[in-house]
C-alpha cells in the first residue's frame, strides 16, 4: 500500500468511527425543540436515546458474525445505506413513537461503522503499527464527543432539529461513497463461517462462565451505565432546569467529555505504578462517593450550575479511568475467545447504558433527581458488584502475561 492510499484509508477509517458519537451527542441540544415539536416531554424523547443504545447493544453481538462471514465492505456498505435511509425517516418522523423506533433501526445500521474499523485496521496493516493506527482512531473517537454537541447546537439554532438527522444522513452518504471507491476489501468472503445460531451463542456462554469476566465486565459497565444516565437527563437538567441556551449546552457538554478524554490518557501513566486491579477498585470508590454527593446535594437543593458542573465533570472522568482497566481484565483469560468477549463487552455495555436511559426518562420527576440519582446507583452497584464478585475470581493456573498482554492491547487501543 502506497503512502497516498495508507492515508486515505485511515481517514476513512476515522470518519467510520465517528459515525457512533456524533449519531448518539448531536441531537442531545435538540431534546427541548423535538418535545415541543412533536407534543411531547423531554423525557420521552429520551427513550430514543435509550433505543439507539438498544440497537448498538442488538447489533455488535451480529455485526461481528457478518464482517466474518460476508467480508468487511459488503456488511459496512449495507449497514450505511440502512443507517442513511433511517437517518432521512428521523428527520422526517412527525411522532414521538416513529423517531424511537428509526433510532433502533438507525443503531443497526450504524453499529456496523463501529466494528468494521477495528477488523480492517488488524487485516491491512501490520501488527506492528496497529497500536498507532488504533491510537489515531481512538483520537477522533476523543474529538468526536466534544464537537457533535456543539456542532448540533448550532445546526438547531440555525435551522431546526431536523436538520440534524438531514446532517448525519448527508455525511454518512458522503463516507459510504468513499468506502465503495476508495476503500480496499481487506477479507474476502469466508462460505466456512458458520452464521447459525448453535457455535455463536455456544463461543458465547463460554465467555460468560468465566467469574472474570463476569464480574470486571459487570462491574464496568454498570458504572459505565451512569455516563448514558448523564447523555439522557443533561438536555433537560441544563436547558430545562438552568435555563442554558443550545450553544451553551454544547459547550458544557465539551468541558466535561475532556475531562473523560484527559482520564483515560492518565490512565497509561498510572498502569506504570499501580495494576488495573487497584485502580478499579480505586475509582469506582471515588466515583461512589461523587456520584452520592450530586445526588445528596440535588436532593438538598445545594447545587447550582456550577457546582454541578463540576461533581459532573470529576463523575465522568473517573469513567476514563475504570473503563478501560475493567475492559482488559474482562478479556484477559482469553485468547480463542477473545472475539466473543469484545462483542459480549460491548452488548453488555449498551444494554446497561440503554436501562440507565430508559430509567431516568421513566422516573420523570421533573428535577434533576433522576439523573443524578441513577448515576449514584450505577456507580455503587459497580462497587459491589466489583467487591463481591472478586471472592469468585481464580487466578490460579491463569498465565499472567496474558493478562498484562491484554491490558497492554486495551491501553493502546
Amino acid at each position: 500500500m502506497n503512502k497516498n492510499r495508507r492515508l486515505l484509508t485511515i481517514i476513512i477509517l476515522g470518519l467510520l468511527s465517528a459515525i457512533g458519537p456524533f449519531s448518539i451527542d448531536m441531537y442531545l441540544p435538540g431534546f427541548p425543540a423535538i418535545a415541543l415539536d412533536l407534543h411531547t416531554t423531554v423525557d420521552m424523547v429520551s427513550y430514543s436515546l435509550a433505543s439507539f443504545f438498544v440497537g448498538i447493544c442488538v447489533g455488535q453481538l451480529i455485526s461481528g458474525p457478518l464482517l466474518d462471514r460476508f467480508g468487511r465492505k459488503v456488511p459496512l456498505i449495507t449497514g450505511l445505506t440502512l443507517y442513511i435511509l433511517s437517518s432521512i425517516g428521523c428527520a422526517l418522523a412527525g411522532s414521538i413513537e416513529m423517531l424511537i423506533v428509526l433510532r433502533f433501526v438507525q443503531a443497526l445500521g450504524g453499529c456496523v461503522s463501529m466494528v468494521a474499523p477495528r477488523a480492517i485496521v488488524r487485516d491491512v496493516f501490520p501488527v506492528e503499527e496497529n497500536a498507532k493506527i488504533f491510537s489515531l482512531l481512538i483520537l477522533i473517537l476523543g474529538v468526536s464527543p466534544i464537537l457533535a454537541p456543539t456542532v448540533g447546537s448550532y445546526v438547531i439554532a440555525t435551522l431546526g432539529w431536523h436538520y440534524v438527522f438531514a446532517v448525519l444522513g448527508l455525511v454518512t452518504a458522503a463516507i459510504l461513497l468513499a468506502v465503495i471507491l476508495y476503500l480496499p476489501e481487506s477479507k474476502q468472503p469466508d462460505p466456512t463461517f458458520s452464521l447459525r445460531p448453535k457455535p455463536i451463542l455456544g463461543s458465547f456462554a463460554t465467555v460468560l462462565k468465566d467469574p472474570q469476566f463476569y464480574t470486571y465486565a459487570s462491574a464496568g459497565g454498570i458504572a459505565s451505565a451512569g455516563l448514558f444516565a448523564y447523555l439522557s437527563g443533561s438536555p433537560f437538567v441544563f436547558m430545562k432546569l438552568f435555563g442554558v441556551t443550545e450553544q451553551q449546552y454544547g459547550w458544557i457538554f465539551a468541558v466535561i467529555a475532556a475531562g473523560l478524554i484527559t482520564s483515560s490518557q492518565l490512565n497509561s501513566v498510572l498502569l506504570s505504578r499501580f495494576s488495573s486491579e487497584q485502580i478499579m477498585k480505586t475509582v469506582l470508590i471515588l466515583q461512589s462517593l461523587v456520584g452520592v454527593t450530586l445526588f445528596a446535594g440535588t436532593a438538598f437543593g445545594v447545587l447550582e450550575l456550577y457546582s454541578t458542573i463540576f461533581l459532573i465533570f470529576l463523575f465522568l472522568s473517573c469513567q476514563g479511568f475504570s473503563f478501560p482497566n475493567s475492559a482488559a481484565l474482562s478479556m484477559a483469560p482469553f485468547t480463542k475467545e477473545a472475539g466473543s468477549a469484545s462483542a459480549l463487552m460491548g452488548a453488555i455495555q449498551m444494554g446497561l447504558g440503554a436501562l440507565a436511559a430508559a430509567s431516568v426518562g421513566a422516573l420523570n420527576a421533573q428535577s434533576a433527581m433522576p439523573m443524578t440519582g441513577v448515576m449514584a446507583v450505577c456507580a455503587l452497584l459497580g462497587l459491589v458488584i466489583l467487591i463481591f464478585g472478586r471472592r469468585n475470581i481464580r487466578y490460579a493456573g491463569r498465565p499472567l502475561d496474558v493478562q498484562e498482554e491484554a491490558i497492554d492491547l486495551v491501553e493502546k487501543c
